[in-house]
């Protein structure tokens, strides 16, 4: 059964660090396209970063562009996203999803592209 199983989150002072881990299980990941997914309270979900089947490319929102670095690593069938100068506004329930394809250097920011996503991980940042 394919699983994807988020953790790494947790509470952090603005400015401060996480780096969420995204593992898999039930299936190769190698043949799948990734994104991080986030949902505040209110608010509407929003892409965060993809990474394609090879890691070649990878895509942000604007509004993480130089804090967050997504990266993968198929032999531990595990993706990360490292969250660097962590902001107040980052605060959610960040969720991986991934979708099988054949393309190797490409991934979507858009959640209706993916076809499993995992339970999510709080990240919260406050003082």
């Amino acid at each position: 059964q394919l699983q994807l199983v988020e953790s790494g989150g947790g509470l952090v002072q603005p400015g401060g660090s996480l780096r969420l881990s995204c593992a898999a299980s039930g299936f190769t990941l190698d043949y799948y396209a990734i994104g991080w997914f986030r949902q505040a309270p209110g608010k509407e979900r929003e892409g965060v970063s993809c990474i394609s089947r090879s890691g070649v490319y990878t895509d942000y929102a604007d509004s993480v562009k130089g804090r967050f670095t997504i990266s993968r690593d198929n032999a531990k069938k595990t993706v990360y996203l490292q969250m660097n100068s962590l902001k107040p506004e980052d605060t959610a329930v960040y969720s991986c999803v991934a979708v099988g394809t054949a393309v190797q250097a490409t991934c979507s920011m858009t959640a209706f592209s993916y076809t499993y996503g995992g339970q999510g991980t709080q990240v919260t940042v406050s003082s």
